[in-house]
């Protein structure tokens, strides 16, 4: 979501001062920017500037976050590698996931978005590692995890944080939308708090 603010007249400096303040005040860390910077920008920058680096492991965004990264300069400080692991069998060959958590809990699963990170980390020794697993659709869904359903992980040198969506958009807008939700989700957990 873009706020802008506007204002004419002769107190307009102040009036848009105040508009900001209110918003910073009412929406606090959910703003990750000012003016045009994307929220890839931010991370590359972030990351480049702490030296800490990232791995990916996508599944059903299909590389859209390494896209979103590599579209800014200087990606290649911190951006290690990008995985995608489409199928069951390159999750297990290339990221470590194990058969008996894709037969017990299915591709799409908290579990399997937690190894998929995890050995993403692990195979690149980078800082921090996104995965992402979902069901972009039209077809694919079930009663117990519809088309939408999107599992993203996020390892780093804390405990391995998981966040469950609901994206129930067309495969190019889940795609986006979940890229959008990963990168945020590695903003919030390990860049706010310096982690």
């Amino acid at each position: 979501m873009d706020v802008r603010l506007a204002a004419t007249g002769p107190v307009a400096e102040q009036l848009v001062r105040d508009g900001e303040a209110a918003v910073r005040a009412r929406l606090g860390s959910r703003i990750f920017g000012t003016e045009e910077e994307e929220l890839e920008s931010v991370i590359i920058h972030s990351l480049t500037e702490r030296k800490q680096t990232l791995a990916l492991a996508e599944s059903c965004t299909g590389g859209c976050i390494a896209n979103r990264l590599t579209n800014v300069p200087g990606a290649s400080a911190a951006l290690l590698a990008g995985f995608v692991a489409y199928s069951n069998e390159a999750k297990q060959a290339f990221l470590g996931v194990r058969a008996a958590t894709l037969q017990a809990h299915g591709a799409v699963s908290e579990a399997v978005a937690r190894e998929m990170a995890e050995g993403a980390r692990q195979q690149t020794v980078a800082t921090y590692a996104l995965s992402v697993t979902g069901i972009a659709g039209p077809s694919g869904g079930t009663p117990e995890k519809p088309v939408g359903t999107v599992f993203i992980g996020l390892a780093g040198p804390f405990a391995t944080a998981i966040e469950h969506n609901f994206n129930p958009y067309d495969r190019e807008t889940f795609k986006e939308v979940t890229a959008q939700q990963a990168l945020d989700l590695l903003r919030r957990t390990a860049l706010l708090k310096n982690l």
